[in-house]
């Protein structure tokens, strides 16, 4: 069965167990096809209680004399993944449940049982449903990626740190560092002395120091993070680092977006996921097509800074805008279409090798 359905879960299946998911306790709810509840429980979020779990959806969908179901999970890839994983193991059809509309939550309540009901007929009524993301390298990718932006954004707040103290220091320390990189600055800060001057002077030494150890630390993870990142795109797919204007970072983010062949039905859908689907913005006699704001915004960044590259670095990209130039496109509309053609490459490049 595909990962995103082309017709309504209903035509494909005679149950749908949703399942609302907590740190302590995860319930679920057996619905029928056309959305009625039969059952509800309450089990521990651990895998015994997921075993529980498993076993009793079997005796509900039984009695049901149902052949064919699916499980919808609310927070797969968080609270719920431990349930995934056993899930899986087993050999159910796990969908993730879309995400519900506030203004029907507010009117309906909300409790656990109720969350789990409106899991289920989520993806019920849904016209295309995703698989959750896979663990293994893919999950790997994604944690390496969370990693480095969380070491890039340290190491620019404590560059900023560390050049405001430098701003208030005294004369003979600012002259030091006049003229000098930020990375010379850096290295001749965890080379100060301490053992003269004001009390100040030499706080503002010693905390100079730590706050340049400090980068340079960050600059070694962020160096050792970028090597494992490369070595495991080049084992899941080295042809996508072939293509022009990508790199090792926006290789994993587009790697771990895409998860598995066949979750996406078409290029089209992961086009939408990236927020790069175009948006009609037509009106009387103008014709034309807007950005999406919507979808995986990293995926997004991603494919904007692939763009970007191709237009600096890139003759046949270079030669396609002076093209679209001519025919009245503007610059933000040039970069939309850009960036669909990207994902559309993107896909087939992975969908074919990866």
């Amino acid at each position: 069965m595909p990962s995103i359905l082309a017709e309504r879960l209903a035509d494909r299946v005679d149950a749908v167990v949703g399942v609302d998911t907590h740190t302590d306790t995860h319930t679920a709810a057996v619905l029928t096809a056309v959305g009625t509840v039969l059952a509800e429980i309450t089990v521990p979020a651990t895998d015994e209680g997921a075993g529980v779990l498993l076993a009793w959806a079997g005796r509900q969908t039984i009695m049901l004399g149902a052949g064919r179901r699916a499980w919808a999970l609310d927070g797969a890839r968080s609270h719920g993944v431990g349930l995934l994983r056993v899930l899986r193991a087993a050999g159910e059809y796990v969908l993730e449940a879309p995400k519900p509309v506030a203004g029907r939550r507010r009117r309906g309540g909300k409790s656990d049982a109720l969350d789990a009901v409106h899991a289920a007929r989520g993806v019920l009524a849904a016209d295309h449903v995703a698989t959750p993301r896979t663990d293994g390298d893919r999950e790997a990718l994604r944690l390496l990626h969370v990693c480095r932006r969380h070491y890039s954004d340290t190491r620019t707040a404590t560059i900023n740190l560390f050049k405001s103290v430098i701003l208030t220091a005294d004369d003979d320390l600012r002259a030091q560092m006049r003229g000098l990189s930020t990375l010379r600055q850096v290295q001749h800060a965890t080379t100060l002395t301490t053992s003269s001057g004001s009390g100040l002077d030499r706080l503002r030494r010693t905390q100079l120091a730590a706050l340049a150890e400090q980068i340079l630390t960050l600059d070694q993870l962020l160096k050792t993070n970028l090597t494992e990142i490369r070595t495991l795109v080049d084992k899941l797919c080295p042809t996508l680092l072939e293509q022009p204007g990508i790199g090792p970072v926006t290789a994993a983010i587009a790697l771990s977006a895409w998860s598995h062949p066949g979750r996406f039905r078409n290029e089209a859908a992961f086009a939408s996921l990236a927020g790069v689907s175009p948006i009609p913005a037509s009106s009387g006699r103008i014709t034309r097509h807007r950005l999406n704001r919507g979808g995986d915004r990293t995926l997004n960044a991603a494919l904007h800074t692939i763009a970007k590259t191709r237009q600096r670095c890139h003759q046949p990209t270079k030669d396609y805008i002076n093209r679209r130039t001519t025919e009245g496109r503007t610059p933000a509309e040039i970069t939309r279409s850009l960036k669909r053609y990207i994902a559309r490459q993107i896909w087939r490049t992975l969908e074919a090798t990866a």
